[in-house]
């Protein structure tokens, strides 16, 4: 019989501390940088709890005061709390349709008195707690498509709403659910097919239909190459592909007297050899071959919405991907953010130009400075040598996470350190990538360190949810036992 002190024994010993310190290194910065992105000459008092700065230092006292207590809880509750969680949080959600306040163009805040709360920052907790604990069922098997369905349904939720709430950028942040679901083996193809349609978004932007197209084929044609090894097989169809072409495409615009672009005449000969490809398939029944024919048939349907799913964004979304991709540029309206983005971190150098020395911050240059373009003073004021060690400290948190999940002898605490680790991630790669031109704008805020008490507070609870289930990882086997 396993008494009380056994199961809480492995609490006790086994806290993560460096996990921790990094957490409290970050925490410390992120204050610094920004009080440095709104402070001013003017200012007389040094802790001014009307500015932003004062603000959040209130958001930190109460995150540690509720990691305190999340350290103290007994880590079987987020287990059995998880589905409630996540319950509330959508009905939360779903409220602030109703009656939240504008922000921004989002409608996704709940004003209570001087506290304004984002609901959506505290789904992703709500999610992860909900996902780790469907997933931790002992009759669950990612590879069954019930199951799958059911997964996709918890994620859908939140981002249904989080659309309906006009928050584009909230709703992308989902996507680092992907990296928890790759860890416990979802199966490759998935990835495939969302590389397949980063990669042919971005394509038809750049690329006229007809490079478009050789290049689905390229790729449909190289996949299936890597996973059969028929190197003959594919150089033969290739060649044969474009001889078709170049013979129709002669056919009807010099014989025939047709005007077909060859554009038409390579749909036709791909489309005339499919059904070749799908006997050859079956006759040497190779299975990821139909596989490939289904992806390149998705691919071509796909790429004839884009400009439909293009059109149907918001303006200021089109012209941010517009500037991203460098097709239009225009630095007094759409691309003023990135464009001083990237002069304030450039301006910077090597080491910086010291605390509170930033000029493009110091004058409101940038805008956003102390949420979305937060990372901009880090830049401007500790240069190259500080940036690094900014995102040093983050790359540690993410792989102790990391390393916090693979370590874990009990599914639920697995799962959800590795949704944190991809949470975490997918923040830091977007707002990092936007500051630098590398991203759309979309604004996510940088852990830790953008201006706002939901975020921080949501992803302080984060963290320390995972630190609270590693700390206990034997409970559960314990109450098991016992």
């Amino acid at each position: 019989m396993t008494t009380n002190a056994d199961i809480t024994a492995p609490y006790k010993g086994h806290v993560d501390w460096k996990s921790l310190a990094v957490y409290l290194l970050l925490v410390i910065a992120g204050w610094f940088n920004l009080y440095a992105a709104v402070w001013d000459d003017t200012q007389i008092v040094t802790f001014d709890f009307s500015q932003r700065y004062g603000m959040q230092l209130i958001w930190i006292g109460v995150s540690w005061a509720v990691g305190l207590a999340i350290m103290l809880l007994d880590s079987k509750y987020y287990h059995m709390l998880a589905y409630p969680i996540y319950t509330i949080v959508l009905i939360v959600m779903l409220a602030t349709l109703a009656f939240g306040r504008v922000v921004n163009g989002a409608k996704a805040w709940l004003v209570f008195g001087p506290v304004a709360l984002q609901p959506t920052e505290f789904m992703k907790l709500a999610t992860a707690l909900a996902l780790a604990r469907y997933m931790s069922d002992y009759s669950f098997n990612i590879h069954r498509f019930s199951k799958l369905l059911r997964i996709g349904l918890i994620i859908a939720l939140p981002v249904a709403i989080i659309f309906l709430q006009n928050d584009t950028g909230s709703a992308v942040v989902y996507g680092s659910f992907l990296f928890m679901l790759y860890r416990e083996g979802l199966n490759r193809w998935v990835y495939i097919i969302l590389g397949m349609v980063l990669l042919l978004f971005i394509g038809s932007f750049w690329l006229t239909p007809t490079a478009l197209l050789i290049l689905i084929i390229l790729c449909c044609v190289g996949g299936n190459l890597l996973q059969t090894g028929e190197l003959r097989q594919s150089a033969i169809y290739l060649a044969g592909l474009a001889l078709c072409s170049l013979l129709l495409f002669l056919v009807f615009n010099m014989l025939a007297g047709f005007d077909l672009s060859f554009f038409i005449c390579l749909l036709i000969a791909t489309g005339i050899s499919i059904p070749l490809v799908v006997f050859h398939a079956f006759r040497q029944r190779t299975l990821c071959t139909l596989l490939y024919i289904a992806l390149f048939v998705g691919s071509l349907i796909f790429v004839s919405t884009t400009d439909y799913v293009f059109d149907h964004l918001q303006i200021h979304q089109q012209k941010r991907i517009l500037d991203l991709f460098g097709i239009e540029s225009d630095l007094k309206h759409w691309g003023y953010n990135v464009n001083q983005s990237k002069i304030a971190i450039g301006s910077g150098g090597f080491f910086g130009k010291g605390f509170l020395e930033g000029t493009q911050t110091k004058f409101n240059f940038v805008p956003e400075q102390s949420t979305d373009f937060i990372f901009c003073t880090v830049g401007e004021e500790w240069g190259f040598v500080g940036s690094a060690i900014v995102l040093a400290l983050f790359c540690t948190l993410i792989v102790r996470l990391i390393k916090m999940g693979e370590r874990q002898g009990e599914a639920f605490s697995r799962i959800y350190c590795y949704s944190v680790a991809g949470i975490f991630l997918l923040h830091v790669l977007i707002n990092v990538g936007m500051t630098i031109g590398l991203m759309p704008v979309i604004g996510i805020p940088l852990p830790f360190f953008s201006y706002g008490g939901s975020s921080f507070l949501a992803f302080s609870l984060l963290f320390f949810i995972a630190l609270r289930l590693d700390a206990g990882s034997g409970e559960f086997n314990a109450l098991k036992i016992q």
